[in-house]
């Protein structure tokens, strides 16, 4: 079997040395000894160890902690900390790295190998969780993207739709700055936000002139068959419930619940005016496209009663300030 590679980052050469006897006596190889920070991160870079031991206190600029998130981010390799010092505010520093482990000099060799060999079990384990996750992930990637096709062979003139969503809604999220983790739920939602249409009949989605009342109130019930579909689903995010709000309105004048203001997710209200500038930017078997500063003058005229106006502004400014443009209708474009 081959041996562990221990890289050691420590500013004592004659320390160093007897912990470089100690570890090759444990059974693991020592391929590097550096005594700062910065050599720290170019030796792993260089070699990638299985594991790093470092030295909080070093003499460089550089010191083990910032070493250490450096070497965890970047690499993805573990770091167990030797330090003398046993300080509370290194402690809360060294903690935020997240190490494996954190041995106070001086130890005994029994301490290091408990402390390696816990630490190359839990890197283990936490690497076998991140494959597991992305597998998930993939997984998942598949069955939304089958989802938002079958609402596209049943609705041919929606065609891109969802997707073209999707591309404003994420960029109106990033604009406002919200957290990755919102953003990627909202992504979800905002994929397969028509959903719902799966049941409605095709005659009435197609229909070349203007719904009867009858007809647009089986549209009207696309948003809750989208979430009785998917409620019962383990997403991260409230995915269901974003498809169940995305046609409510902030004056509680939309459906299927008539919700208003702050009972709506964020998630829902930044859906709906990127629903709403895509759907009217784009043809519909009753209609031709219209331009996209008729749509954007829409989301103006009813911000604050329909649209909130935080995402109004923050949709208003990609398209007028920073040139926003549908990605998906050059693509179309550009294979026709």
């Amino acid at each position: 079997m081959k041996k562990k590679q221990i890289l050691i980052v420590e500013d004592e050469r004659i320390v160093a040395d007897d912990i470089k006897m100690s570890l090759e006596k444990l059974g693991y190889a020592v391929p590097a000894v550096v005594c700062s920070g910065e050599e720290a991160v170019k030796k792993t870079e260089e070699i990638h160890p299985d594991l790093v031991l470092m030295d909080i206190v070093l003499g460089e600029k550089m010191d083990g902690i910032e070493a250490a998130e450096i070497i965890r981010s970047r690499f993805n390799i573990p770091v167990v900390y030797l330090t003398a010092y046993s300080d509370k505010n290194i402690l809360a520093r060294a903690k935020v790295t997240s190490p494996f482990g954190y041995i106070i000099k001086p130890f005994e060799d029994k301490d290091v190998y408990t402390a390696i060999e816990i630490a190359l079990y839990q890197h283990e384990i936490e690497n076998k969780l991140k494959e597991k996750e992305e597998r998930l992930r993939k997984n998942l990637e598949e069955a939304i993207n089958a989802l938002m096709l079958a609402v596209e062979m049943k609705d041919p003139f929606t065609a891109g739709h969802q997707q073209g969503v999707t591309e404003l809604a994420c960029a109106i999220a990033e604009e406002m700055s919200l957290e990755k983790e919102l953003i990627e739920g909202l992504r979800l939602a905002a994929l397969i936000h028509d959903i719902g249409k799966i049941q409605i009949p095709a005659e009435i989605l197609i229909k070349p002139h203007l719904l009867s009342e009858t007809e647009f109130h089986m549209i009207q019930m696309h948003p809750q068959i989208g979430y009785d579909m998917l409620k019962s689903m383990e997403f991260s995010y409230p995915v269901a419930q974003i498809i169940l709000q995305h046609h409510e309105r902030i004056d509680g004048s939309g459906y299927p619940s008539g919700l208003s203001h702050r009972k709506i997710l964020l998630e829902a209200r930044i859906l709906a005016v990127a629903d709403v500038v895509e759907a009217m930017s784009s043809p519909r078997p009753y209609r031709p496209a219209y331009e996209i500063k008729t749509a954007l003058m829409n989301i103006k005229k009813y911000k604050g009663i329909l649209y909130d106006p935080e995402v109004v502004d923050a949709c208003l400014g990609l398209f007028y300030e920073k040139g926003f443009s549908f990605e998906y209708r050059i693509k179309t474009c550009e294979q026709k």
